[in-house]
């Protein structure tokens, strides 16, 4: 997907964050990390402040104290999936190349055939799922080293799921590409990702390997539906 990068693209290193609105403080002294090719999530309950990080990451919102290195491209799939509906699905897949003058869509295509299929279809017209597959292929258009997924599985089915994640695996796995998830679905994040962190009153309370956080007690409770014994 890209060309000769550096030994640090990928990566990113979130030290002491803080992000207010206004008088309200939304993320508090917030640390994580992501390394090269490496999968990090970062699960909580709505309202934690998971959407505010990656949004500070990708440049939307500016800390107002700490600070935000991300090495390489990064981009941003958004809560929501957001494509523009009036646009047909190849148009929306070449505004995510825009800003480093990319268009062709030939790269994506071969990750995401679907899109192919699909290329001269109006965005808004699809499925909830397909839609999310447009708003992973604009992001890949940049040719990214690190995709921030702002809730993949939101509001769609479990097969539809299973196939997005299925993607992200491959990327992961074939192409080096860092993945950093925001998810509500804790049990999918700790699924997919070897490492995990968890937001909650948007500081980070707990933060570890994925097992061992599927193993605590609390977390489990909190997120996974039991307690083991």
């Amino acid at each position: 997907m890209s060309g000769a990068r550096g030994a640090d693209d990928g990566t990113v290193e979130v030290r002491d964050l803080v992000v207010r609105y206004g008088p309200a403080t939304a993320l508090d002294q917030v640390s994580l990390t992501v390394g090269p090719a490496e999968m990090v999530a970062l699960i909580g309950p709505n309202g934690a402040g998971k959407s505010t990080v990656v949004n500070t990451l990708s440049g939307v919102l500016k800390p107002s104290a700490g600070t935000v290195a991300v090495r390489g491209r990064l981009a941003h799939v958004p809560e929501g999936r957001q494509v523009f509906g009036d646009l047909t699905v190849e148009d929306n897949l070449r505004l995510g190349g825009r800003r480093y003058k990319l268009r062709d869509t030939g790269p994506v295509h071969a990750i995401l055939p679907r899109l192919a299929e699909l290329r001269h279809r109006r965005a808004g017209t699809l499925s909830g799922g397909e839609q999310q597959m447009v708003a992973v292929g604009r992001a890949l258009m940049s040719r990214p080293d690190v995709l921030a997924v702002d809730e993949l599985s939101l509001g769609l089915a479990p097969l539809v799921v299973a196939d997005l994640v299925r993607h992200l695996r491959e990327l992961n796995e074939t192409r080096g590409l860092a993945v950093l998830l925001i998810e509500q679905n804790a049990r999918l994040a700790l699924d997919l990702c070897s490492r995990a962190y968890v937001l909650e009153a948007g500081r980070i309370v707990a933060e570890g390997p994925s097992e061992e956080l599927a193993a605590d007690d609390r977390v489990s409770a909190a997120y996974l539906g039991g307690v083991h014994d």
